[in-house]
């Protein structure tokens, strides 16, 4: 096995490049995916962020470039602008030597400036799939000369309905190239999607560091969905944050925990792809310098962010999938220090813990969430250790002769200790200790059978998410329609991650999908139709705007 990057045949540029960014051995998908890149040979790789994927193929690309051909050899697909910023960055570093020019193209950025870079010329090309086609459309972005293709993050591309833009892109490239694929999960969907385009390919999957690391501590606390934020409120009172990172299921649910943790006295700031790039940017190093030590993230905002000091991660929601869970945990305990995983869990969450459990081969510690009693210690105990500090320190010379002036007019010592540490609890007032309603053990294990029974059927059947099905005839259900069908090549899970995307719904709120010819039908519940109708007009598979209405 290669103990250094020059053992692998490497161009001396790249050797050079890297060893001068710090990069002493290489990790290990790049010890067995660069060899295998570089004999020509299609790759399927199974990797999360952390692990140096972007190197693992990144280098064996840069490798087979020749700066002196004209015309675009190598093709980056990539879900979001963020990971294609991220990538192209790290690729324009490392071929920076050999003269290799890498270009980002991606949503919100102007045509025109993209277009003139393209007729400049470049090599290397990364880019989303909706932008990169409509540059192909226009005639700016010729893929005829391509010979490496990388589709980075494929299912996030393909829950995001990116299926029909990467087959139009793939039907302009050359059938004669190199593909790779790297996926942090690999689904049926994405072993379809290999099939289809890449020959005889190798696969390669590392397992997670946090799978098999001791650093990292991962416990659960079981709460009512109501109880959530006043849940998060109380373990950021007991727990030493350095930095944290919280999950949320939806786009509008960053901005809503952001607000709350906030208003609350926990300054947080929301990352999502709502956000410009320079948006971004200035959130992304708010956090780093320690500005902000809260940020509240999707998935797919998270995706491409490369922080090694991140002390604590949250689960707010839940993530449907193992993987997913097992890709956020990844986040914290890097580089050997120690890290906290925490999930909030409702009663009807149970069945999915001991999905990830099972998918892990770890069992997560159930805690109790602190008392009001427990915090309110805290907090006298923290101040009491600050004020003994400041008494020792010896540095309170103007404060005391506050004190004496205080004293002179007739007031008692410890009258005006007692109204110095009233102010200075002021603060305290902005962090109220909200009542956290009790779970009912009983409707818990009646409610967790019947999640797990209803979750086997769905396994059986292909009902969506593996949520709780419901029936037609069930009172509180009421049918939507959308506008697009099995003829128009989608599929329940399209259905799914479209309608949760942009409402904020759970999936595990909708109920039954019958695909039709020509249009969809969604039974959800009553309560939730006049969320669901509010978006039409958002809701998108691919490129196509879908319409939703009562059937």
């Amino acid at each position: 096995m290669p103990a250094t990057f020059a053992d692998f045949g490497l161009h001396p540029d790249l050797v050079q490049t890297v060893t001068e960014l710090g990069f002493t051995e290489p990790t290990p998908i790049q010890h067995t995916a660069i060899p295998l890149l570089l004999s020509g040979r299609d790759l399927i790789g199974q990797a999360q962020t952390g692990t140096g994927k972007t190197a693992a193929f990144g280098l064996p690309l840069l490798h087979g470039i020749n700066p002196a051909r004209r015309g675009i050899q190598a093709l980056v697909l990539a879900p979001t602008r963020e990971l294609a910023i991220q990538v192209a960055e790290a690729l324009d570093r490392y071929g920076r030597q050999r003269g290799i020019t890498v270009l980002a193209v991606y949503g919100g950025q102007s045509y025109q400036q993209q277009c003139r870079s393209l007729r400049q010329g470049v090599a290397v090309v990364v880019g989303t799939p909706g932008r990169l086609l409509d540059l192909a459309d226009q005639g700016s972005l010729d893929l005829s000369t391509v010979r490496t293709v990388v589709l980075d993050e494929a299912d996030e591309m393909l829950s995001m309905g990116f299926i029909e833009d990467i087959e139009r892109i793939f039907d302009r490239i050359p059938a004669e190239r190199q593909t790779m694929l790297f996926s942090a999960t690999i689904s049926k969907r994405v072993q379809e999607l290999s099939a289809r385009y890449l020959r005889e390919p190798e696969s390669v999957s590392i397992t997670p560091r946090q799978l098999t690391g001791t650093t990292i501590t991962q416990r659960y606390y079981l709460v009512n969905q109501q109880d959530k934020v006043a849940a998060l409120t109380r373990l950021f009172e007991m727990e030493t944050i350095d930095s944290a990172l919280i999950f949320v299921r939806t786009r509008i649910g960053t901005g809503e925990l952001a607000n709350q943790l906030t208003a609350r006295g926990f300054p947080a700031e929301a990352l999502n792809g709502d956000l410009s790039q320079e948006a971004r940017i200035q959130v992304l190093t708010r956090y780093r310098n320690g500005q902000v030590k809260v940020l509240v993230a999707t998935d797919v905002a998270a995706r491409g962010l490369d922080i090694d000091d991140i002390s604590h991660v949250f689960n707010f929601d839940l993530p449907d999938d193992p993987e997913v869970y097992v890709h956020r945990v990844g986040r914290t305990g890097r580089a050997g220090r120690e890290g906290t995983a925490v999930s909030l869990l409702t009663p009807r969450d149970r069945w999915q813990l001991r999905r990830i459990e099972e998918f892990t081969r770890f069992r997560l510690e159930r805690a109790e969430l602190p008392s009001i009693q427990q915090i309110e210690n805290h907090r006298q105990a923290l101040l009491m250790e600050q004020m003994e500090v400041w008494i020792r320190r010896g540095r309170c010379q103007r404060e005391r002769e506050v004190v004496e002036m205080l004293m002179q007019t007739g007031h008692r010592p410890e009258d005006i200790a007692a109204a110095a540490l009233k102010l200075a609890r002021k603060e305290e007032k902005k962090r109220p200790i909200e009542a956290i309603t009790p779970i009912k053990e009983e409707q818990l294990r009646s409610r967790e059978r019947k999640h797990e029974r209803s979750f086997r059927r769905d396994a059986q059947d292909g009902s969506p998410s593996g949520g709780r099905r419901r029936s037609d005839r069930d009172r509180d259900m009421v049918p939507l329609k959308l506008d697009i069908g099995r003829a128009d090549g989608i599929g329940v899970n399209h259905v799914v991650a479209s309608l949760t995307h942009y409402s904020g719904v759970h999936s595990g709120q909708l109920g039954k999908i019958r695909l039709e010819a020509h249009h969809t039908l969604v039974d959800v519940p009553e309560s939730l139709v006049g969320r669901l109708l509010s978006k039409n007009g958002a809701y998108r598979i691919g490129r196509r705007t879908i319409n939703l209405e009562r059937a």
